[in-house]
Formats: structure tokens, sequence, C-alpha cells
């Protein structure tokens, strides 16, 4: 890589990604959205790490894509035999099996919104705003933004802040649903930490089936639902090791 345009952090069970292109607001160029995919692809192999946490350097989290680069015609938004887009691959982080926290620290705005939308878990600080322009500059989203912002906000505000372009604060994005706190930000890496601990501390492949089946649910009516939690339910629980765990460490770890 010429340029460090994603850092990263171990800290034990928790891997912190942190885009690093403050200056131009931690917009999604190319380059800085291939260091994206290659992070997580690499944190796929790292057992080590059985939470993520993506947040951004300095002001941003992420202003969206790279206008700049796109206005030169040096990159396309999606490439014409692309059949699974932005919002499928969750912008490279579907390949991590993990849960994704965002720590969201300043704006997300359009793009970088769809970001924060593809991670699990959203925190963000006191000041952060949030935004979708698609429709002000002439484009379509692809990373999800039609298909889950009214889902988590309702139909109504999802309208009105897809077709206005207009901002809201991290109080109202907290009131709504779109974020599940909203906290200091001086607080913010350690808030996303303690939660991110309290998750690793779990047995990581439960919760790696658990957190799919929640998204796979989330999809489906009610009745569809409960039918698909049974199958999956049973089909997991067969294969437990009931002398693996005694009753007495399950009833501790649910305290």
């Amino acid at each position: 890589m010429t340029q460090d345009l994603v850092h990263i952090e171990h800290r034990g069970a928790v891997t912190i990604v942190a885009l690093n292109r403050p200056d131009a607001l931690n917009a999604l160029s190319r380059a800085l959205s291939a260091q994206i995919a290659s992070a997580f692809a690499e944190l796929a192999e790292r057992p080590e790490t059985r939470v993520a946490i993506l947040t951004g350097k300095g002001r941003a989290f992420c202003a969206g894509m790279d206008l700049k680069e796109l206005s030169s015609g040096e990159s396309g938004l999606q490439a014409a035999d692309e059949e699974q887009g932005a919002g499928h691959r969750r912008f490279g982080m579907a390949a991590f099996p993990g849960p994704v926290i965002a720590a969201i620290n300043g704006f997300a705005i359009t793009g970088g919104l769809e970001l924060a939308l593809c991670c699990d878990i959203r925190i963000a600080a006191r000041g952060a705003k949030f935004a979708d322009t698609h429709a002000r500059v002439g484009v379509i989203p692809g990373g999800r933004m039609s298909a889950l912002l009214s889902r988590l906000i309702g139909l109504g505000r999802a309208k009105a802040m897809s077709l206005s372009g207009n901002a809201i604060d991290a109080e109202t994005a907290e009131r709504w649903g779109l974020v599940n706190q909203v906290v200091e930000p001086e607080a913010l890496l350690a808030e996303a930490l303690a939660l991110a601990e309290a998750i690793a501390a779990n047995d990581p492949g439960v919760v790696r089936r658990y957190n799919a089946l929640i998204e796979e649910n989330f999809g489906l009516n009610y009745a569809q639902a409960v039918d698909n939690e049974h199958l999956r339910s049973r089909e997991a629980n067969q294969r437990f090791d009931r002398g693996r765990v005694d009753p007495a460490t399950i009833a501790e770890r649910a305290r």
C-alpha cells in the first residue's frame, strides 16, 4: 500500500479499523474502499479478532463517495459486471464473520451513512451529523440506503431524509433508532470498546450464528422468522455438546 488509508489497531479480541483520510473527511475513494475491503478480509483470517470497531480519523466518520474522483472519470460508482454491490458486500465488511460496531465520530453523509448502516451496531458522538444526499447529487443508492433506512427509522422519516437531503443531529438519530447510543466525543471509543469486549466475551461461534440469524430474520415476516428460528435452533442445538458447559456455568454467564 502506497498510503495508509486505513489504520488498524488490535486490542485483544477487538480490532479497531479507522478510516484515515481526515483531510478529505474520509471520503470513499477507490483506494480507500479497496483498503477497507482488504482490512476486513484480513480480519476474517485472524481468529483472535471476534469483534471489529469501524471509526474515522479527524472530524468525520465518512463523507461518502469521493466526488472529485468520480467527476474526474477515474472511477465508476459500480462496475458494469458487478452482481453483488456495496450493500450485499457491506463495503467489504461481509468478509468478516463477527459483529462490526460503528463508532461514528462526526459526519456520516450519503455513502458514509450507508457505511454506518452496514455495521451491526452504531454508537455516535454528540455533534455527529447524518444525511442522505443521493437525490441532491443525482445518484440512486447502492449501499442498503433504500432497503435499510426505512426499516430502522420508519418510512416517512426515511423519505424525508432521503428526498430532501437534510441532515439530522445525533440526538435525533438516537430518538429515531438510527443509532443505539449517543455519548460525549471523548467517551466514544471507550463506549464502543466496552460493548465490543462484552460481545467478545461470549461464545464466538454462537455470536456469529446469532448475529446472522437476527439479520436473516429481519427481512422475513413474523411467522417466517419464528419458523426460521426454530429450524436454525434445532440444527445448531442438536450439535451442542451439553457436557461442555454445565448448568451452573450457563447461569453464571447469564447474570
